[in-house]
């Protein structure tokens, strides 16, 4: 399956001062499938080592003699490294001693060559006694598939290319059409895995079943490396869609246990974030450049990674969401919510937050920050839409220009507002962002 990281991978190849490359992502999101695709699709030679559960990656970096490490693989892979010519990819490299902590030896000793990592969020951010190698590495990060990509692998890369140019004829025409895929993206999500059960078969209880082993398998890895914490983490992690289905979205630790505070499970939190389970969005009480400078970090919203996992996570009923437009306003709107955000994560140099204030009951569901601009968006799940709060905010705030609405309608300029369907989120923003 085609991934849009693909051409920044492409990018980075041809890049004169590239360094070694570290892909984060978390697990299961398709970092090892690309990194295997691009070597193979893009240089002469391909040496791939896996350092999971590896004999001979145990002593592989002993010492950061980056010429004798090189003589080893090639040993080890029967393969010849050639500067400029090879793609040299260590899969789970967090999973050995100073495997992280090499990358700076690479850089400083054989710039020339193309070193790419895969490793999850979870074992890089956590890896105890190894320094990061600051400055050192490129970095890019993976999301799981993105709409867009979910259409590609439909083989819509002709509707694709149309939303990308926001063509919003094909939008009407198709409108049908995209709705229906949206509705399945929302019970399929875009962990690779599921995706292609679902195309390939259709099976509905195998797609569920894939998403469950995932989940499961996040269980294991909280479980495996924070014992301490492992029970916070755990109730944070299953309150998600409960959190997601309130009328305000706000993040409450009240929810987890009675008497809940937030200094008890700051550590756990942190950990889902880092290991890029859940994404925090925190409210901005001032629309203001930069953003972050008044982003009040004691307030905000979690969402889950991927939409399908909260689908399954939630219990829904696959046909619920399938069948019928029952399924973009349930639960309050939580799975459009999380859809739109899902899509936001995916675009770089876009930033997110959400805007309310403590004596008013104004708020805007996203508050984005891109090409100097401050823009609030408001997702609506449903066709019949009214934007009270949007219109307030734009009228009492120079620095926001215009306002987004993001929902099942089709495009539509409104002078102080712009309608954006919520099958092209990703493909105007990006542009936006590309525009600017």
């Amino acid at each position: 399956m085609e991934r849009l990281i693909y051409n920044q991978l492409v990018l980075w190849k041809n890049d004169e001062k590239h360094k070694p490359l570290i892909l984060l992502g978390a697990r299961q999101v398709g970092k090892t499938y690309i990194l295997n695709l691009f070597g193979k699709q893009e240089f002469d030679n391909y040496v791939y080592v896996n350092c999971h559960n590896n004999d001979f990656t145990t002593s592989l970096f002993r010492s950061f003699d980056i010429d004798r490490i090189i003589v080893d693989i090639e040993r080890y892979s029967g393969k010849k490294i050639v500067l400029g010519k090879t793609l040299l990819v260590f899969d789970e490299i967090q999973e050995v001693y100073n495997g992280i902590a090499s990358l700076k030896y690479f850089c400083e000793q054989m710039p020339q060559l193309h070193v790419a990592v895969a490793g999850s969020l979870l074992g890089i951010t956590l890896r105890k006694g190894e320094s990061f190698p600051v400055g050192k590495v490129d970095v890019l990060s993976m999301y799981p598939m993105t709409y867009m990509e979910y259409l590609m692998a439909c083989d819509k890369k002709n509707i694709v290319q149309s939303l990308f140019e926001c063509d919003w004829r094909v939008v009407e025409l198709e409108q049908e059409y995209l709705t229906n895929r949206l509705r399945e993206y929302y019970f399929v999500g875009g962990m690779p895995e599921a995706v292609n059960e679902f195309l390939s078969t259709g099976n509905l209880k195998k797609t569920r079943q894939i998403q469950n082993d995932i989940i499961d398998a996040y269980g294991r890895d909280i479980s495996k490396h924070t014992k301490a914490e492992a029970q916070r983490i755990r109730q944070i992690w299953e309150s998600v869609p409960a959190q997601l289905a309130k009328e305000n979205k706000k993040f409450i630790f009240g929810m987890l246990k009675k008497g809940a505070r937030a200094a008890s499970f700051e550590v756990a939190l942190q950990w889902l974030v880092d290991a890029g389970l859940v994404y925090k969005v925190e409210r901005c009480k001032t629309p203001l450049l930069p953003l972050k400078f008044y982003a009040d970090s004691s307030a905000f919203k979690i969402y889950l990674l991927d939409v399908g996992l909260l689908a399954a996570m939630a219990q829904t009923d696959p046909k619920d969401i399938l069948l019928g437009n029952k399924v973009f306003s349930e639960f309050k709107g939580a799975f459009t919510e999380n859809y739109v955000l899902e899509q936001l994560k995916s675009i770089k140099n876009l930033y997110q937050y959400y805007f309310s204030k403590d004596n008013s009951q104004l708020e805007i569901d996203f508050l984005l920050q891109c090409a100097g601009k401050i823009i609030p968006a408001e997702v609506k799940a449903e066709v019949n839409v009214k934007s009270k709060s949007l219109r307030s905010f734009v009228n009492e705030n120079d620095s926001a220009k215009m306002g987004l609405r993001f929902s099942m309608k089709l495009y539509e300029e409104q002078g102080w507002m712009t309608n954006v369907p919520l099958c092209a989120v990703e493909a105007f923003m990006k542009k936006m962002t590309d525009d600017e």
